[in-house]
């Protein structure tokens, strides 16, 4: 990762504006502080791309777009790869958005330099994919699946660098490590999945309890994330040998249901949660 910056760094002194793509279940955890101190040291225009708005929340997308939209130098758009919709962005009109940001370039003398940017499988590559209607970049389901940058030329003087996946050297808030991890932005190997999949189940049944309910079958109310868990193993069958309820299968059955979007349109954090989170974790202790 530090290699990584350092090389993003020096790519970014060459690039007029910032394609930073995040994943629109939880845009601000799944954004990397460091993308923004590199950017901003540079001064450079962002567009901040809301990914996977498919698998998302509708209404807390939009309340995501007004929170970006508001903020200086930036401009956000939320889009799927995987699927058509009339409120998304088509990915091909993200050229031109960036041409909005770098009015100084918006001719064909000098050509506009585009650099994509974000943390682990927020699907970079899928979109650069789709930008050059080729597949180009490797893609998958894992983080890090881009190991090193190329720069490729869309054509009618453009050029976009894809970029490894950054992720920062400490994640502030356990939330967010949680959140990152549920989505898959975290490898498997650093996390305990049985915990993440209560910390999420926890989320569900704050905001999304009938979602829940279509999918299992059962009522979840009342329930906390370890009743959640063992009732999903208990409606799926999930059983080690000797008959004991199979948490960890359970847990993982969550999580790919979540991931997938078999459960339905999740966001897993809002403007107003994330703000009310920052508070919570500002407030001083009290001495007793």
């Amino acid at each position: 990762m530090t290699a990584a910056r350092k090389k993003a760094a020096e790519t970014l002194a060459r690039t007029d504006v910032v394609l930073e793509i995040l994943d629109a279940r939880l845009p601000e955890a799944s954004c990397n502080p460091m993308i923004r101190q590199l950017r901003e040291f540079r001064q450079r225009p962002c567009l901040k791309v809301l990914n996977k708005a498919d698998l998302a929340d509708p209404a807390a997308t939009k309340a995501w777009l007004a929170f970006y939209n508001a903020q200086s130098g930036v401009r956000a758009v939320a889009i799927s790869c995987k699927k058509t919709d009339a409120a998304f962005c088509p990915p091909a009109r993200i050229p031109t958005l960036c041409r909005q940001l770098a009015p100084h370039r918006n001719d064909l003398v000098k050509p506009l330099r585009m650099m994509i940017m974000g943390i682990p499988n927020v699907g970079k590559s899928t979109l650069m994919n789709a930008l050059l209607k080729k597949r180009i970049a490797a893609v998958g389901d894992e983080p890090a699946v881009t190991k090193s940058q190329q720069t490729l030329d869309l054509g009618k003087g453009m050029t976009l660098t894809d970029t490894p996946g950054l992720m920062w050297p400490k994640i502030e808030h356990d939330a967010d490590g949680y959140m990152l991890a549920a989505s898959h932005a975290i490898g498997v190997n650093a996390v305990i999945e049985t915990e993440v999949a209560l910390f999420l189940g926890e989320r569900l049944l704050e905001r999304y309890a009938p979602l829940l309910a279509a999918r299992y079958k059962f009522d979840p109310q009342g329930m906390d994330g370890a009743a959640l868990l063992e009732t999903i193993a208990e409606k799926r069958g999930c059983r080690v040998k000797g008959g004991a309820l199979d948490i960890e299968k359970a847990a993982l059955l969550l999580l790919a249901d979540y991931r997938s979007g078999a459960l339905g349109r999740i966001s897993l954090e809002t403007p107003e949660t994330r703000a009310a989170m920052l508070e919570t974790v500002r407030e001083p202790a009290v001495e007793e």
